[in-house]
């Protein structure tokens, strides 16, 4: 049985759910140590176990220390079950990053599957549910399965509640790409979302962007959402280029001003096209799984994060393909498979 460091790199959730993606993946049983034994409050908490359960149901898996504040657990899977499955967090804790536990397996599953995932779906430590839907999921469908996906109800931190679908159409096997030059960018947009807040807010954020970016307003929507469990504020910013859409956030915060909000959204945005790589840090850690299941492709990107280190790290403890992250050009690096 392979063990797993939880506290290595990261040293934090995405250790786990890597593991118990690639578990999946390859039938590979596990034992993780020391989950997440560097943070304030380690251990298991309610988003991490929900993504235990979740990857427990799709694969059969017969586990060990599945509770709160566990730092150990044993997963051994028996298959990958495709089908209809409901999973809530149940608090504020992103749903998104228990799609990412399971998603992997289901794109190459026997048959096709739908996923109601309940709980945080704009969470300013997840990425969020728009970020899936125009960044990653189109290039997910690039590489042979068909994945869909609805927000049903936004959920803000810290109230949760939020709800989203996604259907699932896999391939026999996944098939890589080169993603190395984004291309001409097609469109430049925005989306404002405001919960229980001053429609005041979404204007200013809107005036923000727009004069740091020299955007047209019109190209800016501010959009009030309901019904919602609690107040809520999300910038969100599109970047449409040939070859790839990138998404970039600022989250409201209490205290914290809406020309602020704006202003950290923009920044990424500014980063990303002055380093012309295709691929942001985020989208970057995303998409390190897939290709390393299809066993070939490439991309471009920023310097690595941590995240995207320990993704390696980990996605090399369970598959015996190549897997490379050298540096490129005017501080980027590929990362390549294969």
């Amino acid at each position: 049985m392979l063990t797993i460091n939880g506290s290595k790199g990261e040293g934090g959730g995405q250790v786990l759910r890597t593991a118990l993606a690639m578990s999946l993946v390859t039938g590979t049983p596990f034992r993780i140590e020391k989950i997440r034994a560097g943070r304030a409050k380690p251990g298991l908490m309610r988003q991490h176990l929900t993504a235990v359960q979740a990857a427990k149901d799709v694969g059969a898996a017969h586990v060990q220390g599945d509770q709160i504040g566990s730092q150990e657990l044993t997963f051994t899977p028996s298959s990958i079950d495709a089908g209809n499955y409901t999973f809530s967090v149940g608090t504020a804790g992103s749903a998104t990053l228990v799609l990412q536990t399971i998603l992997p397996a289901l794109l190459i599953a026997d048959g096709p599957s739908m996923l109601i995932l309940e709980g945080g779906t704009h969470n300013p430590f997840a990425p969020p549910y728009d970020f899936l839907a125009k960044s990653f999921v189109p290039l997910v469908n690039r590489m042979g399965p068909t994945v869909s996906t609805e927000l049903k109800r936004a959920g803000f931190y810290p109230a949760g509640g939020g709800r989203f679908q996604v259907n699932i159409t896999p391939a026999q096997k996944l098939t890589g790409f080169d993603l190395i030059e984004r291309g001409e960018i097609r469109k430049r947009s925005g989306k404002i979302l405001l919960s229980n807040l001053p429609l005041m807010i979404g204007e200013r954020e809107q005036r923000t962007v727009c004069h740091k970016l020299g955007w047209e307003q019109k190209w800016v929507k501010i959009e009030t959402v309901t019904p919602s469990f609690g107040p809520g504020n999300v910038v969100l910013l599109e970047i449409e280029s040939e070859q790839v859409t990138e998404t970039f956030t600022g989250f409201g915060e209490k205290s914290v001003k809406a020309e602020t909000v704006a202003s950290n959204a923009v920044r990424e945005v500014r980063a990303y096209l002055e380093a012309e790589a295709p691929v942001g840090k985020r989208l970057a850690d995303q998409l390190m799984v897939p290709l390393a299941i299809a066993g070939s492709g490439s991309f471009k990107t920023v310097a690595p994060t941590q995240h995207s280190l320990t993704n390696i790290e980990v996605l090399r403890s369970f598959l015996d393909v190549r897997l490379s992250l050298e540096p490129s050009d005017e501080g980027l690096y590929i990362f390549s498979v294969g």
